[in-house]
C-alpha cells in the first residue's frame, strides 16, 4: 500500500472511533475501557518488538513514538477506569475527630476543664 492509502485508512479509523466512543453510555464505559486497556497492552508489546527489530532510523523513530503513545494511552486508561470505579463506591461515614496523640496530659486536662 502506498502512503496516501495508509493515511486515508488512519483518518477514517479516527473518525469512526470517535463516533463509536462518543455514543457509548456511561454505564458501559468502564467495561469497554477495561477491554481497551488490554488491547493497548498488546499494542505496546508490538511497538516494543518493532522498535527492537528496527533497521532504519526512520522506522526506529516511528516505533519509539508508538511506544510512547501506547504507554500514555494505557496509563491514562487505567487512571480513567480507576476514577470511574471510584464513583461507584459508597461514601465512608464521617468519623468524629479524635484528640491528637502527641498532646500532653496537661493540655488534654486544660481542654476538658475549659469545656462547659
Amino acid at each position: 500500500m502506498d502512503g496516501i492509502s495508509l493515511l486515508t485508512i488512519t483518518v477514517l479509523a479516527v473518525f469512526v472511533g470517535f463516533e463509536v466512543v462518543s455514543k457509548v453510555s456511561s454505564t458501559l464505559h468502564t467495561p469497554l475501557m477495561s477491554g481497551a486497556n488490554a488491547i493497548h497492552g498488546i499494542i505496546l508489546v508490538g511497538a516494543i518488538i518493532v522498535a527492537g527489530q528496527a533497521t532504519h532510523p526512520w522506522v526506529l523513530a516511528v516505533a519509539l513514538l508508538a511506544v510512547v503513545l501506547a504507554t500514555a494511552n494505557l496509563v491514562g486508561g487505567f487512571v480513567v477506569t480507576d476514577r470511574m470505579l471510584e464513583m461507584f463506591r459508597g461514601r465512608k461515614p464521617d468519623k468524629p475527630a479524635k484528640p491528637a496523640r502527641n498532646a500532653t496530659q496537661s493540655e488534654t486536662k486544660e481542654n476538658t476543664e475549659a469545656t462547659p
